[in-house]
């Protein structure tokens, strides 16, 4: 059907196919594009072997009409059919017309049949060689354009070239091939202006007649550009070239196809992927500046800072490594305004370590003269690589990489090393399963995200399944023992986009060496359960001098976290737990006053008692010798069950409210409103985090607190008080002689903050799940 359309579609437009007579009733002989041929001997003559001509001016179709035309013989009107009789045959010619023709037709042999239909022509390829454009409309604010180039066929889709940026007379140079089934259908070229934030603007077409090609010709073309008004819009130059394909050379063509897809789609499949996260920078100058980062063939763009000498972007994405070849990240920071290049950076991958998350302050490249310093701050983190380290040996707790761990961290070794190197914590991710299928046909593409602070790696993605199996070890170094691993669980889809399918919280401090476990995924809130479950094993070896050290200094930033914003629901809840607290105050209040009233004289006397003996005894180490007294009391008196398990899972803060009334009559003032928010909450937690304190909520560091507070004990006993203050005095007055940039800070709102509040209980409870291994 296909060779039926072309050669149709063909002859109709120039006449051919159709015998026609004079008034004397003979053969009219027609002149076609310089060759001399006679429609009737055409039709009537067979088909000899034909040896390629170089006659140029005729289309390789009507070069063999006139080799068959000239080799037409009256007296041998029966030979067997020829190639070029059948192909007449299969278009034109009805099974009347050849049975009455050629009686002869069934005599012909098998062999020559097959050979001949070999070298029938059944499709026409199309070259296309797009070079360049010129003089093309401006359609940006900038004075310039980026324009890319669109292929059309019979209104389909064909191809899409690159885009060249800020460009009126771009140079594209590519080529690509099609199948033509209808030369009469012309090629439509369509030029487009891409825009970033909103449609892309048209700029101008043409449209080209295939049916005036010369075949196996190549042919220059120069196109008139044309927009919506049918005004000039420049000129596109091409290349275009026609030749025939047999039944066999179209299905090598087939099959080259499909091998150069195959193989675009085993070049698509990454070796690394590239995680980037952009601080901020340091500038001379107040400027609107703007980072593109380019690696391989995959760009980005951040936001615009406004006038800033330190511009703060804190912006994550992935890129990825196709290329082994070509492992360069490319930066460059450009101003808003006039498009200067204030510097540029280029940063070789391939000598990064793999999965370690690399935190760094990069000096530009100065390009802008006014500029004396410029840096940047990264963190770059290299993983996914098909060549990290899989899980093979069931022996790894036991082998030597361990036992030299376990060397560096001891306790004796405290002082050896950097305080800020508190252990080292080694994650198996082995498998999961039965996670919630996002994709057409109930599976999904799942892959694992593991964050420590602002350390993160990935894991390959395993497609089409609900039971991955990744088989991963990672190594992270903890440099404090109080954050919490996160691990994230997604699925891939095309245009490098994830959907959410589960994430854990686990407290380091919580972790139980060499165990491997299940456990149950939650939601994005980590207040409910999510479907499916991950098989992990941690080992977390630590110093505990560091530690205690480090947990008296201020929290590492996270630089990558969820932008606060006011909620009316965080808000009515905070004030409803603060009023719980007033009310507990209230009550301690009316019980001195019920003390103060004698309504209980036994009662009253007892603690007037107290009282005067406290009063005329007290001495300084009194205060922490009640604390410890009062941490033993509650130690004792702690309940067997785990503080943890026995939390209610609280009702979500994003929760969105039924009666709406409060929510809009506090829209108008909901800046205003977030700073209080913010306040109410930190002294909420605050309160939360001293209960759970004396609670022993936190074994360690309640125990870490009566170690310390044993030692001040000792200090206040034995060192009188004012050489306690006069030392204290002189020290915070000489911290910033000693270290102009000491940042202050409270030692034990530094403490505190280690305490888990009641939210952090929540996210931090993991069910125990029995699956087997």
């Amino acid at each position: 059907m296909l060779r039926r359309r072309i050669f149709l579609t063909f002859f109709k437009k120039r006449g051919y196919g159709m015998k026609r007579e004079n008034n004397d009733g003979f053969p009219i002989r027609e002149n076609i594009n310089g060759c001399d041929l006679n429609i009737g001997d055409i039709i009537n003559s067979e088909d000899e072997d034909i040896s390629p001509t170089t006659s140029t001016g005729c289309s390789p179709l009507v070069r063999r009409r006139k080799k068959f035309a000239q080799s037409a013989a009256p007296h041998s009107p029966r030979k067997p059919k020829g190639q070029f009789r059948k192909i007449l045959d299969s278009l034109s010619f009805t099974k009347f017309h050849r049975n009455a023709n050629l009686p002869s037709i069934e005599n012909a042999t098998t062999t020559n049949s097959t050979d001949n239909q070999n070298n029938d022509v059944v499709a026409l390829l199309l070259d296309v060689s797009l070079s360049n454009g010129e003089n093309l409309p401006i359609k940006d604010a900038s004075g310039s354009s980026d324009p890319y180039v669109k292929f059309r066929y019979k209104n389909e889709f064909v191809y899409k070239s690159s885009t060249i940026f800020k460009n009126l007379n771009p140079q594209w140079d590519e080529d690509f091939q099609m199948i033509v089934d209808d030369i009469n259908s012309p090629i439509e070229i369509e030029v487009y202006d891409y825009d970033r934030f909103c449609s892309d603007d048209f700029m101008g077409s043409a449209t080209i007649d295939l049916s005036q090609l010369k075949w196996d010709t190549s042919i220059y073309i120069t196109a008139d550009l044309v927009d919506e008004l049918q005004q000039e819009a420049g000129k596109l130059s091409v290349c275009l070239k026609i030749s025939s394909l047999t039944q066999q050379e179209l299905e090598e063509f087939g099959q080259k196809k499909m091998n150069q897809s195959n193989e675009n789609k085993k070049h698509q499949e990454w070796s690394k992927i590239v995680n980037i996260v952009l601080v901020e920078a340091e500038l001379d100058e107040s400027l609107d500046v703007f980072c593109k980062f380019k690696l391989g063939s995959e760009k980005y763009k951040t936001k615009v800072c406004t006038a800033s000498k330190n511009p703060k972007w804190v912006e994550q994405w992935d890129m990825h490594v196709f290329d082994i070849d070509d492992q360069t990240l490319q930066m460059t920071c450009l101003t808003r305004s006039t498009n200067m290049i204030v510097g540029k950076l280029s940063i070789p991958l391939s000598e990064l370590k793999i999965n370690e998350t690399l935190q760094k302050w990069y000096d530009f490249e100065i390009v802008n003269s006014s500029l004396s310093i410029a840096k940047i701050l990264l963190l770059i983190t290299v993983s996914g690589s098909r060549g990290e380290e899989e899980i093979t040996n069931g022996d790894y707790n036991y082998n030597d990489i361990r036992n030299n761990y376990i060397e560096k961290y001891d306790i004796f070794t405290s002082f050896s090393d950097s305080l800020d190197n508190v252990g080292v914590l080694t994650v198996k991710v082995f498998c999961a399963e039965d996670l919630q299928a996002k994709d057409f046909g109930g599976k999904s593409d799942p892959f694992a995200v593991l964050e420590l602070v602002n350390t993160r790696v990935q894991t390959q993605t395993i497609y089409k399944t609900l039971n991955p199996h990744w088989n991963k070890i990672y190594t992270f170094s903890v440099k404090d023992i109080h954050t919490c691993l996160e691990v994230k669980v997604y699925d891939e889809d095309p245009n490098n986009r994830f959907e959410f399918l589960g994430r854990i919280s686990i407290p380091l401090i919580d972790i139980k060496n060499c165990e491997k476990r299940w456990y149950a995924l939650k939601d994005w809130k980590l207040r409910k359960e999510a479907q499916g479950y991950i098989l992990l094993e941690l080992d977390i070896i630590w110093n505990p001098v560091r530690a205690a050290i480090r947990t008296f200094k201020p929290k590492e930033i996270k630089y990558v976290s969820p932008e606060q914003k006011f909620k009316a629901s965080l808000f009515r809840s905070s004030v409803v737990d603060l009023k719980n607290v007033a009310l507990s105050i209230i009550n301690f209040k009316d019980s001195i006053e019920y003390l103060l009233s004698w309504k209980s004289k036994p009662k009253s006397a007892i603690s007037l008692l107290i009282y005067i003996l406290y009063v005329y005894f007290f001495e300084l180490y009194f205060l922490p010798l009640s604390l410890l007294i009062f941490l033993f009391y509650k130690l004792f008196s702690r309940k067997i069950s785990d503080d943890r398990q026995t939390i209610k899972t609280q009702k979500s803060f994003d929760e969105d409210d039924k009666s709406s009334s409060i929510r809009d009559t506090l829209f108008t003032v909901q800046e205003t409103l977030v700073d209080v928010q913010n306040y109410l909450v930190f002294i909420n937690e605050l309160i939360e985090r001293i209960e759970n304190f004396f609670n022993f909520t936190h074994l360690w560091l309640s125990f870490l607190a009566m170690i310390v507070i044993t030692v001040a004990l000792f200090i206040l006993y034995f060192i009188p008080l004012r050489w306690i203050l006069l030392v204290w005095g002189v020290n915070k007055y000489s911290k910033k002689l000693r270290n102009p940039n000491f940042i202050d800070n409270n030692e034990i709102l530094d403490f505190l903050s280690r305490v888990p509040c009641k939210n952090d209980l929540v996210e931090q409870t993991n069910k125990h799940v029995y699956r087997p291994m």
